[in-house]
């Protein structure tokens, strides 16, 4: 079933909402190579395939590397990503298990101590929007072919 085409107004309800969100985030200073690694990471997470690869192609087209992108699902142990970047990796993580403790006090702290208090904000949305669309991909099953001839 997919959703977007079984109950439309309210896709088009959540498409609004994200892109009032995006607005809301580049207003902040979040250019898209960290909404691209946060969303990215956020999917992964929720194992939703679809999700990841919308956003690892705008990733690809926001300049972000390859090995970058595969580095997303390790960024504890690897040494690409910036401050700023590891604080998105960290509060997309807190948010995809936001029902086990909220945002833990270390994570509030340790993040609003990196980004600003409207990046925190503009970020929090983000991943509550990028939350909602994993759970309409997921549910719907929206399906993730193999791609033939193509390296993105």
């Amino acid at each position: 079933m997919h959703l977007s085409r079984s109950a439309r107004p309210a896709y088009d309800a959540l498409e609004a909402f994200s892109q009032t969100v995006a607005t809301l985030a580049a207003d902040a200073g979040i250019d898209a190579r960290l909404r691209e690694i946060a969303l990215i990471h956020a999917s992964q997470l929720n194992g939703c395939a679809y999700c990841v690869r919308v956003h690892a192609d705008r990733a690809v087209a926001a300049g972000i590397a390859a090995d970058e992108i595969a580095q997303i699902a390790v960024w504890r142990e690897s040494g690409v990503f910036s401050a700023r970047e590891r604080a998105a990796l960290e509060l997309a993580e807190s948010y995809v298990f936001i029902h086990e403790q909220g945002i833990p006090d270390e994570v509030y702290d340790r993040v609003g101590g990196i980004l600003t208090e409207q990046e925190y904000v503009a970020l929090s949305w983000l991943l509550v929007s990028i939350n909602a669309f994993n759970r309409v991909t997921i549910a719907g099953r929206y399906p993730v072919p193999r791609r033939h001839g193509s390296t993105a």
